[in-house]
Parts: structure tokens; C-alpha cells; sequence
């Protein structure tokens, strides 16, 4: 598929991509190592770390998606992004495609930020530095996941379930087999994906639902005897009543709002989430000082 047809079926995974790309170019022409970019540069790029996160950068729990460490890092995300959203992208529509990745980002970021500062309380663990699109590619695959659980198509395609479960499965197996992975981020992001995914699906239903044409024979509504007994069915009065057009818009409206009613909640949850522990780490520097 050229760059051109990509944009045509998915816009925003071909922007992404470019967004990857182009901000890895970017770094490279200012120095940063290919392979292995220093903590310093990777920290003036917008890495996500404690404690700079969760104190006076929030904003890393994003730019941190954008940013990738090393040249096999940005083509593995980018070889997934690739093959993940040019099916997620138009089955659940750009606008909510985006919002899933980057909300999937912030889960996976926030849940790496929670498990580093947990183990700092234990005194096991110490302040670590993440970066790259994993997070919300996980949530990606993982919202793919319920699509296909719920037998959601594309293009009157099915998704299959065993290749995306054995996709996902070896995305975590590396994960926790190769050291310096950010497994908290890739089971946040996924987490993230998966409640998104649920809003998505129940809608999907319901909405099949709301807009199905009512039964052949329906007593609630007054016919013609002659017509009745002459058709055997009323189908006719059915598909051109106002009411029952109506009736069948308005549910189909709410239903459709409830992915983003979820991804709504979800981010005042991020946000508070993000503000008790940025709160813990205030009080513990300051007793520190």
C-alpha cells in the first residue's frame, strides 16, 4: 500500500507515522544518536520520567508517544501502527481512532509512572525514563481485540480473533523477556484500549439494534384488515412511518455517543490519577528537603 492509498483509508495512522518519523529525523539532525540516544536527549525530547511527569510536565505522558529510543525501537511501533491502523482507523472512524491512541498513551504512561513511584515507596525500585508509541499501539490491538470478540466488520470484513490474540501475546511475552521493556505501559495502554473497545462494541450492538426494521407483524399498529389479510405483512407502513423513524434515530444517536462519553470519564480519571500522585511527590520531596 503507497503512502497515498494509506492516507486515502486511514489519515490519522499516516500522520502518525510521519509524526514518528519526522520528529526521529528531526533528533538525528541535531545530534542524537540513531541507536542509543542518551538520557539527556531523550529528556529534552519529552521523555516520560519521575519525577519531571508528575510534577511540572505533564505534558510528557504525550510527547513521550511521539518519541522513540533508537532506530529499532521507531520501526517496530512503526511496522505495528502500520499494520493496526489501517484496520482500527476505519472501523472505528478517525476522530475516535485518535482519541483511543492517545488516551491508550496516557493509561500505559500513567500505570509505568505508578508502578516506578510504588517501588520507590518500597524502596525496590528507582526513577526510570520511558518513551515511544507502545502504550497506544497496545491499546490499539487490544480495542481490535473486543472488535473481533464482538464480530465488529470493516468493509464487511471480520477481524480474526486467534492471529490478533497471538499478535498481542507475543508483544507482551518480549515485553517481560527482554530487559528495559515498559511493561507497565504496554498493559496500561492495553487496559485502556480494552474499556474504549467495550464502549465501542456495545454501541456497535445497540445501534444494530435501534435500526433494525420491526417485525413483520406488529399489533401496536392499526392496518387495514383488507391490506393485512391481501399482504400477510406490514412492512410497507413500517419502513414509512415518521414516528417509527424517529424512534429508531434517537436511540441510535445515544448509542453512538457512548465511546465518547467513556473516553470522557476516563480522562478525568487520568487527570485526577495524574494529581494524587503528583501531590505524594510533592510531600515527599519537600519532607526530603
Amino acid at each position: 500500500m503507497t503512502i497515498k492509498q494509506l492516507f486515502a483509508t486511514a489519515p490519522i495512522t499516516t500522520v502518525l507515522l510521519i509524526s514518528f518519523i519526522g520528529l526521529f529525523i528531526i533528533q538525528l539532525l541535531t545530534g542524537v544518536d540513531a541507536n542509543n540516544p542518551s538520557t539527556e536527549d531523550l529528556l529534552k525530547w519529552g521523555a516520560n520520567a519521575l519525577p519531571f511527569t508528575m510534577t511540572d510536565d505533564p505534558w510528557r505522558l504525550l510527547s513521550s508517544a511521539f518519541l522513540h529510543i533508537g532506530l529499532m525501537h521507531l520501526l517496530f511501533n512503526g511496522f505495528a501502527m502500520y499494520f493496526f491502523g489501517q484496520v482500527a482507523e476505519p472501523m472505528f472512524g478517525s476522530a475516535k481512532f485518535l482519541a483511543l491512541f492517545l488516551l491508550a498513551a496516557i493509561g500505559g504512561n500513567l500505570l509505568n509512572n505508578y508502578v516506578t513511584w510504588q517501588g520507590i515507596l518500597d524502596g525496590t525500585g528507582q526513577p526510570g525514563i520511558s518513551a515511544g508509541a507502545s502504550g497506544g499501539i497496545m491499546g490499539i490491538g487490544a480495542a481490535l481485540l473486543i472488535a473481533a470478540l464482538f464480530k465488529i466488520s470493516v468493509n464487511g470484513l471480520v477481524l480474526n480473533l486467534k492471529s490478533l490474540i497471538f499478535i498481542m501475546g507475543i508483544n507482551l511475552v518480549y515485553g517481560f523477556a527482554v530487559p528495559g521493556i515498559d511493561n507497565a505501559g504496554h498493559i496500561g495502554g492495553a487496559v485502556t484500549g480494552l474499556v474504549i473497545a467495550l464502549a465501542f462494541a456495545i454501541a456497535y450492538r445497540q445501534r444494530a439494534k435501534a435500526t433494525q426494521i420491526n417485525p413483520p407483524f406488529d399489533a401496536s399498529l392499526h392496518i387495514h384488515p383488507t391490506y393485512q389479510q391481501h399482504t400477510g405483512y406490514n412492512n410497507y407502513h413500517n419502513s414509512h412511518h415518521p414516528a417509527d423513524s424517529n424512534k429508531a434515530k434517537n436511540p441510535a444517536i445515544l448509542w453512538q455517543l457512548l465511546p465518547w462519553i467513556v473516553m470522557l470519564v476516563m480522562s478525568v480519571g487520568f487527570a485526577y490519577w495524574w494529581q494524587d500522585m503528583h501531590q505524594q511527590l510533592l510531600q515527599v520531596l519537600a519532607a526530603i528537603e
